[in-house]
């Protein structure tokens, strides 16, 4: 079994990947709704309807993505290979997803589904071979974990930088759709040149415990579906990513309408990422410690506190980013340990199955990714436009408002609450020494 300790140019060339992925994707999540109907005209209710079929589209080719990575063999390996092919196509993507043509109402939304929908495959072309890489490097949980929180750092930090910088380059490039198109043809270029630097300084060591020849894919799908915790993982995805998917969608309405001041948008972006970033330095030694299911829900009781506090004064900047601080460090065990909890379900099926197939427990994990930042982008629109908001209106009704404070106050109550019922019954970080004993053994027969 691999196991050997990673070097930290092999970390950080792992990491910068999900900076790359932040460029457009983190992009689309925060900014692509307002972009639609505030920017192209898209009624609201469409914009939701529109980013829901798209995602629970793109959540079956991350399937079928995830089944080419398996069978995937060349001098590069199986994941490697993908982020030097579809790097460059990604950026185009999101350069065009950020393109308004005027096409009229009927092609403007024509347009809107083509390009979201390229987006969406061509990041699951780099995305579930990029996920898939963590466990190709190391079987070590620790250095799993440790390689998650590089990942994280840079997601993070691409994340910063797309919240704060974006508003600024659209005005730097002349505002308007040019603003947005000049951006993004920044962000595309950028996220390109990273995956490629990914590609370049990572390495995989791991082959399965007991040599297999192409496992079917109905025979690998019924051996997901015997992998409890791969079950639960997916659950916890789904429901971890529609809170993400809400509260990084909502959060410039919440500035412009709520808090009267749109451009706070990056104020709010950063306090809920520093935070994080501190936290991702001391992490380490207390999953370590506690293991990542226990510091997860130790961590998602003070996000309960945080988002609980936020209602003292809703509409008080300085209550605001109290909660958001508090929320950001309650959020660091889960952030740095979703995708090492992933990693480590590929060893339990191999235990439980005898087969190995790392691509579709990633692709399946992301299927519950997409379809939860699709349900939750989805409930923006819909529940934007039950409360009767439209877009471009310099003021809101008091239903719209009303709207906008239960999707980014209650809803992630509700939902993290979720998330800790769920993480109860994972019990994986107990067993996995064990596990990797197992399979050791037999690798040695």
């Amino acid at each position: 079994m691999q196991t050997e300790n990673i070097k930290f140019r092999e970390k950080l060339g792992y990491g910068v990947g999900d900076l790359a992925g932040s460029f457009i994707w983190a992009a689309s999540g925060m900014f692509l709704t307002f972009f639609y109907t505030d920017v192209v005209g898209i009624s609201a209710a469409v914009v939701g309807t529109l980013l829901l079929v798209a995602r629970i589209f793109d959540a079956f080719v991350d399937i079928g993505v995830g089944a080419l990575v398996d069978k995937t063999n060349s001098k590069y390996g199986k994941a490697r290979p993908w982020l030097l092919w579809f790097a460059i196509p990604y950026g185009i993507a999101g350069v065009l997803l950020f393109s308004a043509p005027d096409l009229g109402p009927t092609g403007s939304l024509i347009y809107a589904y083509a390009t979201y929908l390229l987006v969406n495959v061509m990041y699951s072309a780099v995305n579930i071979p990029y996920g898939t890489l963590n466990s190709l490097i190391t079987q070590n949980a620790y250095q799993r974990s440790l390689l998650n929180i590089f990942r994280m750092v840079s997601a993070l930090t691409g994340t910063l930088i797309v919240m704060t910088m974006t508003m600024p380059l659209v005005q730097t490039f002349g505002g308007g759709k040019g603003g947005w198109f000049g951006t993004f043809a920044l962000f595309g270029t950028l996220a390109a040149f990273l995956f490629l630097i990914t590609f370049r300084s990572t390495k995989e060591r791991v082959k399965p415990s007991v040599v297999q020849k192409n496992v079917p894919f109905k025979k690998s799908i019924k051996g997901l579906f015997r992998n409890k915790y791969w079950l639960l993982m997916v659950i916890i995805m789904l429901v971890f990513n529609i809170s993400s998917s809400v509260g990084t969608a909502v959060t410039i309405y919440y500035a412009q309408y709520i808090l009267q001041n749109k451009d706070l948008v990056g104020l709010l972006g950063a306090v809920s990422i520093f935070p994080l970033f501190i936290g991702l330095l001391f992490i380490a030694p207390i999953i370590k410690r506690f293991g990542k299911r226990n510091a997860s829900i130790g961590g998602l009781i003070i996000v309960l506190l945080g988002s609980i506090f936020m209602l003292i004064n809703p509409e008080n900047l300085t209550v605001i980013i109290i909660s958001l601080i508090v929320k950001a460090i309650g959020s660091v065990p889960m952030v740095s340990s979703l995708f090492a909890m992933l990693a480590d379900t590929i060893e339990y099926g191999e235990w439980k199955t005898g087969m190995r197939n790392e691509g579709l427990v990633y692709s399946a994990g992301s299927f519950g990714s997409k379809t939860g930042s699709g349900i939750g982008a989805a409930l923006v629109g819909w529940l934007l436009a039950l409360g009767g908001y439209l877009g471009g209106q310099d003021t809101i009704s008091g239903n719209a408002s009303n709207m906008i404070e239960f999707l980014y106050i209650y809803m992630p109550i509700i939902l993290n609450a979720i998330l800790l019922l769920l993480l109860i019954p994972y019990k994986l970080d107990e067993e996995y020494p064990q596990i990797i004993e197992d399979l050791s053994a037999a690798r040695n027969i």
